[in-house]
């Protein structure tokens, strides 16, 4: 009984959460309360506020189950062997282009955080974990770049801050573009494309 009463709640947990995401991306973030989200779930607003303190908990716990575009892409340069790193950043970026791509939850998640919340008030919070994530990410791009050059790979002479931003924005930027209408464009072939010419580019200035 217990262990059934334990499946319950993180069923109803999940619900809450797969729920959230729709009203969300629907509605926007501000004209979203906890009650609607509730009723579209169909659950009660007590159950709502035994699994979430308020708004932003739930929105840090929806946060927590994927890893946005550019926490994952910080993830997979501190992952990936250092051999080839200009192979590595390549790799990396396309697939965090394919995460978003591939995965409705990441692309969700993705585009609620980026068109459809305001981040003040209580939701600063959800802002300094972005701008930690682009710290975390620009300083794994720049060790990588590092290693571009010590491997000969880019020239010595390259900003390798510069680069980094660079490359954050390109990738950032795509997704958001890719976003606003999806059949404009493939985000993973293209992408994957400009992220070569850029580093070509670097590549060819020695």
């Amino acid at each position: 009984m217990v262990r059934r009463t334990k499946e319950d709640a993180q069923e109803t947990r999940t619900l809450i959460l797969d729920t959230a995401e729709q009203v969300f991306r629907e509605k926007g973030v501000g004209h979203t309360t906890l009650a609607e989200i509730a009723a579209a779930a169909g659950v009660t607003r007590g159950a709502i506020y035994w699994h979430f303190d308020n708004k932003t908990a739930l929105l840090q716990a929806m946060n927590d189950r994927v890893h946005l575009p550019l926490e994952a892409m910080h993830q997979a340069l501190a992952d990936m062997a250092l051999a080839d790193p200009l192979a590595k950043l390549r790799e990396s970026a396309r697939g965090v282009l394919a995460q978003v791509a591939n995965d409705p939850r990441s692309r969700r998640v993705f585009e609620i955080f980026s068109f459809k919340c305001e981040f003040v008030g209580d939701m600063a919070e959800m802002l300094d974990r972005q701008r930690e994530s682009r710290r975390d990410c620009l300083r794994d791009l720049e060790e990588n770049l590092r290693h571009a050059v010590e491997k000969g790979q880019l020239p010595a002479e390259v900003d390798i801050e510069r680069t980094a931003i660079g490359i954050y924005a390109m990738v950032d930027g795509l997704i958001e573009n890719w976003l606003l209408d999806p059949e404009s464009f493939d985000l993973v072939e293209t992408g994957e494309r400009l992220v070569a010419s850029f580093c070509l580019g670097l590549a060819a200035k020695r």
